[in-house]
Formats: C-alpha cells, structure tokens, sequence
C-alpha cells in the first residue's frame, strides 16, 4: 500500500515528539507520593506548644503514598525530604510529559490515517 508524504504538520508532530522524548532522558529518579511538614503537640501543660499563641514542635517531614492499595507514611529528616520533594517533582513532569506524547501521538496518528485513507 502506498503511503502519502509527510506533510508539514505531521513533521511538527515528529519533531515535537522527539522533543518530549529527550526531556524525557533528563528526568531524575522518581518517587510516588507527597512530602509534607507536621507539627505536634506535647502533653508537657507549661511546654511552648501550650502557650499563647502556641508553638507547636516541629516540622516534621513525612512522606505519604499508596503502595499496593495501603496508605504508607514515613517520617524523614529534613534531608530525606529534600530528595523526596525533588523525586516527587521529576515524577510529575515524567507524567506531564507522558500526558503531552500522548496528545502529540494521537494527532500525528490521526493525520497517518487520514492520509492513508485518501491515498
């Protein structure tokens, strides 16, 4: 079966195709989930958590995510929550990206077909 040339638009989808595909390689690890500070409250009465106005103990960092269906959370150091916050950055754009190929691949695919149907 004969294949009609590309057009130009088509081109732009490949083009821009190829474009995602390579942010895609410069992402980092990726991690699932959010990071987010707590604060506490002590049950010392005369504690500055107590006090007016009150100021609780903390941050402390803790990430939650869904693993196999569960809910799991795990308390981080300030340190651990530097990495996670960026794993959990870069798999959001992973899946923005992936969203964004998607839409691209779709129309090319649709600009194949119709292409191919009037040949």
């Amino acid at each position: 079966m004969a294949r009609a040339t590309k057009t130009p638009r088509l081109t732009e989808h490949e083009r821009r195709y190829r474009e995602l595909l390579e942010q895609i390689t410069e992402i980092g690890f990726i991690r699932s989930g959010s990071v987010a500070p707590r604060f506490n409250y002590c049950g010392k009465s005369n504690c500055r958590c107590h006090a007016d106005p009150p100021q609780p103990h903390g941050p402390y960092w803790q990430w939650t995510a869904k693993v196999d269906g569960k809910t799991v959370n795990r308390r981080l150091s300030a340190r651990e929550a530097e990495f996670y916050q960026e794993w959990i950055g870069n798999d959001r754009k992973l899946r923005a990206l992936i969203d964004e190929l998607r839409e691209v691949a779709e129309k090319a695919t649709n600009l194949i077909l119709e292409q191919d149907v009037k040949v």
